[in-house]
């Protein structure tokens, strides 16, 4: 008998068997990007190597060169203090770079020289810079340099002013600049026993290819504010009274009676004799000669040096120091001037030309630009 329900034949879902699902399609796109990102990190430690080693060897070879440039600066130093005889050794700067390529080619570039205080006549040349050009040495090999031929040569010579004056003024006398060629005097001059107040003027010019000169004007020597002394034999100069003094001369009665004694001063002041004996006898005819403005004039005129000679007692009168006085007829322009000489020349150079170019004066100092061309180091 069947059942009026058929029972279903398809089976229980638990008994179905399992399958996994498809997989996904490839792209070959995200599979290239991936195996290019695994070689670019697969090879950065070796390119990091590689530079890392290049740099290491970059900076040896920098060190080397480096040395290679300090030993040579020094040996060139050194032979250089002993061939010009120097007595301390100079400083040597050797450019371009590299600077082993230029010593196996047995060239270089450039090499900077200065050289301080060197002895100049009667003064010291606080430092004397030159750069030579194109050096070319001479050689078996780069260890093996005998010496250097220079084709051109420029530098610079520095006369300061700090030197001249402790070494010609003797901390008493200032040199300053005053202008592109002139430099100022200012200072003490001891005479006899007296400092006296110097003022000169100098004038710094080319003297040929290889000398500086200085020459001495406006050269005045003040005794207090009772006279100034110039040297030399114009009527200007000697020993005359300044105007102060002069006025003084003039007020005093002892004093003009003393003067107007002198025939010469007599003279010399252009004063009649008539005149002069009136004074002599009277105070108010005295007053009326000392009295007139040209009579100060007059009496500033006088030589005190020539009234020395003949009268030495009437410069006692007027207070001067007969002492004083001989040592400054002594005290000639050409003794002065060769006081205050700032003049130099360059030594000769054994082979080529080495000459003085522009001179001109500076803030502190003389400063001279030097040329050369043709030299030569070493035998």
């Amino acid at each position: 008998m069947r059942s009026p329900h058929p029972i279903p034949t398809h089976p229980h879902p638990y008994d179905v068997p399992y399958e996994e699902p498809p997989a996904p399609p490839t792209t070959h796109r995200r599979t290239g990007r991936r195996r290019r990102r695994g070689r670019f990190f697969t090879g950065l430690p070796f390119a990091l190597k590689t530079v890392a080693s290049l740099l290491v060897l970059a900076a040896f070879l920098t060190l080397a060169d480096r040395w290679a440039v300090l030993y040579a600066e020094h040996r060139a130093a050194d032979t250089l203090k002993d061939r010009l005889r120097l007595t301390a050794a100079p400083e040597v700067e050797i450019d371009g770079f590299p600077f082993l390529p230029q010593l196996v080619g047995k060239r270089l570039d450039s090499v900077k020289v200065t050289v301080p205080d060197v002895a100049a006549d009667r003064v010291t040349l606080a430092a004397v810079s030159a750069t030579a050009h194109d050096i070319r040495l001479d050689g078996d090999g780069p260890t093996s340099v005998r010496g250097a031929r220079v084709p051109r040569l420029d530098g610079d010579v520095l006369l300061s002013f700090a030197d001249m004056n402790r070494e010609l003024g003797a901390s008493q006398v200032t040199f300053t600049g005053a202008g592109r060629d002139r430099i100022a005097v200012r200072g003490t001059l001891p005479v006899a026993g007296h400092d006296l107040r110097l003022r000169a003027d100098v004038r710094v010019a080319r003297d040929g290819e290889r000398g500086v000169d200085t020459r001495i004007g406006g050269m005045r020597l003040d005794i207090g504010e009772l006279a100034t002394y110039r040297p030399g034999t114009r009527t200007s100069q000697g020993l005359h009274l300044t105007r102060a003094s002069a006025a003084a001369l003039a007020r005093e009665t002892r004093k003009a009676r003393a003067v107007l004694a002198v025939p010469s001063v007599v003279r010399a002041l252009g004063v009649p004799d008539a005149t002069v004996r009136e004074a002599q006898r009277s105070d108010t005819a005295l007053s009326r000669l000392t009295g007139r403005p040209e009579f100060v004039r007059q009496a500033m005129r006088l030589n005190l040096l020539d009234l020395a000679l003949a009268h030495p007692e009437l410069l006692d009168r007027l207070g001067l120091d007969p002492a004083l006085l001989d040592a400054l007829s002594q005290l000639t322009r050409p003794v002065l001037a060769d006081r205050l000489s700032l003049g130099f020349r360059l030594p000769e150079p054994p082979s080529g030309d080495l000459r003085l170019r522009d001179v001109r004066v500076v803030k502190d100092g003389i400063r001279v630009r030097v040329e050369g061309s043709g030299l030569a180091v070493g035998p």
